[in-house]
């Protein structure tokens, strides 16, 4: 068997004598495939130029246009150049990073409802806030942005390490980044208790907002999310043969403790730098690659294209939604998305019959 093989409908009754062979039926979901992605490519287009046209100020389409193409400095080219597209910008690339390690971590646990932080992730990212605002007085932004992602990246280091690197199996990581992650929330609360000043800072950052998004701090995180979505792209074949078990994955050839540890590593470049410049956002990278399993089958060759493009979808949906239901102020995205995650995910859980990897 191969990792293609899990992709393949059911096998039909054997063809009767002189009936010839019959034809594969792989081949012919993949324009169907195709299509949907397609068609998904189209709606986070759509989403992307609602981003940018709605908000608490009601600007006219023409003149949101007139702002992108011929900006004459007007208050209006300021707020679509300078807030609503840069916040756009972000929203796509954080969704995807968010959506595409949910897929990896998934395929990486065998868990069909694994999210990104199950590593740690977003944990170590706030203690690093936490401790850059209460211990040295970091209160910018773009201060703490490089604190977050140094956490989030040592913490999925110290995860590995205590699942026992070589003998780190699926389970094994699930219970580490568990164990780790909830010692590093009681840090977390211990310190903005202790720390007024970081707990008004910390409260902003922890709720998850795209609000803050600027052009150089995308520029700045941009190098480490490229890394993770090259490295993600390599590793749908090996994780594949992972997702079959790990006697067969041994059997077809694959590397397990290399493959887990570039999966990590993908990981932590994408779900870091997303949490280090929008904070936690949650449920993004839990429900978009589930779903889409539903739709695609198996095979991260499809799941990780269709998680890129869906869960921007979802996050600047979230997003809009936020910026409209509260105007003239907003609800942080993180909190929207809490509030409509929620609900899918306990209708996920209560399903009689939960999509399997």
């Amino acid at each position: 068997m191969t990792a293609a093989t899990a992709d393949a409908a059911p096998a039909k009754d054997p063809a009767p004598p002189g009936a010839g062979p019959a034809a594969p039926p792989a081949p012919r979901r993949i324009p169907a495939r195709a299509g949907g992605l397609a068609v998904s490519a189209l709606l986070l287009a759509l989403v992307a130029a609602a981003s940018v046209a709605l908000g608490a100020k009601s600007i006219p389409p023409g003149d949101v246009w007139d702002s992108l193409v011929s900006p004459v400095g007007s208050d209006t080219d300021v707020v679509v150049r300078q807030l609503r597209l840069p916040r756009t910008l972000l929203g796509l690339l954080a969704g995807s990073a968010l959506g595409l390690a949910g897929a990896l971590m998934q395929a990486l646990t065998r868990n069909p409802l694994a999210e990104p932080g199950l590593l740690g992730v977003n944990a170590g990212a706030a203690a690093a806030v936490v401790s850059a605002m209460a211990f040295l007085g970091i209160g910018s932004f773009h201060g703490y942005v490089w604190f977050a992602f140094l956490g989030a990246a040592a913490v999925s280091v110290l995860v590995y390490a205590l699942a026992g690197t070589r003998s780190a199996t699926p389970v094994r990581l699930a219970l580490a980044g568990t164990a780790v992650t909830a010692a590093l929330y009681g840090y977390v609360n211990a310190a903005i208790l202790l720390d007024t000043a970081a707990l008004d800072r910390m409260r902003f950052w922890t709720a998850g907002s795209l609000a803050s998004a600027r052009m150089d701090t995308i520029v700045q995180v941009l190098p480490f999310l490229a890394a993770g979505f090259a490295l993600a792209a390599l590793l749908a074949r090996p994780l594949n043969a992972v997702a079959l078990g790990d006697d067969t994955a041994r059997a077809l050839g694959a590397r397990l403790g290399s493959t887990r540890i570039a999966t990590m590593a993908a990981v932590t470049l994408l779900c870091g730098a997303a949490t280090a410049v929008c904070g936690p956002i949650v449920f993004v990278g839990l429900i978009v690659p589930h779903l889409v399993r539903s739709i695609t089958g198996p095979d991260l060759r499809w799941i990780l294209p269709y998680a890129v493009v869906l869960s921007p979808v979802l996050l600047l949906g979230a997003d809009v939604v936020g910026r409209l239901v509260a105007a003239p102020s907003e609800l942080q995205v993180g909190v929207v998305t809490a509030l409509i995650g929620g609900p899918v995910f306990i209708f996920l859980v209560r399903r009689r019959r939960m999509v399997q990897l």
